[in-house]
């Protein structure tokens, strides 16, 4: 995922029409009502939510205009991202091409996993992830790994945890 920082009036401009309210902060409705999937559906709040989240370094809900501009690159390098793995250039991520992006990424999950993945990212349920269900699985996926490699001290790819263990864990990620 390459590529430098837009031009900062240009960010300004996107900013200022991004922040419906002009409180000089972006929320999560107006961050929702500016990206797109490219489809004419809404963008999902959760990964919405789980944007503002990584870049809202106040931790206030919101992103002022520097956290914005990191995000808009951000956005714009998974949108790059995206499109490279959409071989079919359908607008959505199909199994395969779920694979072969996260097989990239550097996982090595079963055919049975890719399953999972798909039952849980593909919304319309129609065989796709569209744009946003991809950032989410990406950032699901990179948080739950951080996670587990905390606690597999001999990095061999396995963990026992007590059961209360496991429950702070999940509880207290934020995916």
């Amino acid at each position: 995922m390459a590529g430098g920082m837009p031009d900062r009036n240009f960010l300004i401009n996107v900013f200022q029409q991004v922040d419906r309210d002009r409180s000089g902060a972006i929320d999560d409705k107006e961050l929702q009502l500016a990206l797109s999937n490219g489809n004419w559906t809404a963008f999902n709040p959760d990964t919405i939510r789980l944007m503002i989240g990584m870049f809202d370094k106040k931790g206030t809900g919101t992103i002022n205009f520097d956290e914005f501009g990191a995000l808009w690159k951000y956005v714009t390098d998974w949108q790059q991202c995206f499109r490279s793995f959409d071989r079919d250039n359908s607008g959505n991520i199909n199994k395969g091409e779920l694979k072969t992006a996260i097989t990239t990424f550097g996982y090595r999950f079963s055919d049975q996993f890719f399953d999972v993945l798909m039952r849980r990212f593909d919304r319309s349920g129609k065989g796709g992830i569209y744009f946003d269900d991809f950032i989410q699985c990406c950032i699901v996926l990179h948080t739950l790994t951080q996670s587990f490699s905390q606690l597999d001290q001999d990095r061999d790819g396995v963990i026992t945890i007590a059961y209360e263990q496991f429950l702070h864990l999940v509880f207290s990620l934020r995916v």
